[in-house]
C-alpha cells in the first residue's frame, strides 16, 4: 500500500500564496504521474496539475501562470506552489499518484485525504 499525506493548506487573502506538499510512503517500488486535484461542495474533482516522471507538466487553464507543480524524486514528494490566489481557488486539494508497490507490480492510483485551501478577505 501507498499512503499520501498532504499539508500546507489554510486561509489566505486574495492575491496571496500557498505551497502545498504531498509525501508518499509505504512499500513503494515506483511512482509515475503525480497530480493535484481540487473539489468544491457539489462538484466533481477537477484536475489542477500533473507532472510526469520526466517532469513534464500540465495545468488546468484556470491556474496556468499562477500555479506551479514540482516533484522531488528522492522522497516521493510533490508540491503545488499557488500564487495570485483567487476566491474561486477555494477548495479541498487532493494529491494523487500512480504507483507500483514491492508487493504488487501493477500501477494503482492512490489518493490523499485532502487539505483545505480557503481564499478570502
Amino acid at each position: 500500500q501507498v499512503q499520501l499525506v498532504e499539508s500546507g493548506g489554510g486561509l489566505v487573502q486574495p492575491g496571496g500564496s500557498l505551497r502545498l506538499s504531498c509525501s508518499a510512503s509505504g512499500s513503494i517500488f515506483r511512482i509515475g504521474f503525480m497530480r493535484w486535484y481540487r473539489q468544491t461542495p457539489g462538484n466533481e474533482r477537477e484536475l489542477v496539475a500533473q507532472i510526469s516522471v520526466s517532469n513534464t507538466t500540465n495545468y488546468a487553464d484556470s491556474v496556468k501562470g499562477r500555479f506551479t507543480i514540482s516533484r522531488a524524486a528522492a522522497n516521493y514528494a510533490v508540491y503545488l506552489q499557488m500564487n495570485s490566489l483567487k476566491p474561486e481557488d477555494t477548495a479541498v486539494y487532493y494529491c494523487n499518484a500512480d504507483a507500483m508497490t514491492t508487493t504488487n507490480y501493477r500501477v494503482v492510483t492512490y489518493w490523499g485525504e485532502g487539505t483545505q485551501v480557503t481564499v478570502s478577505a
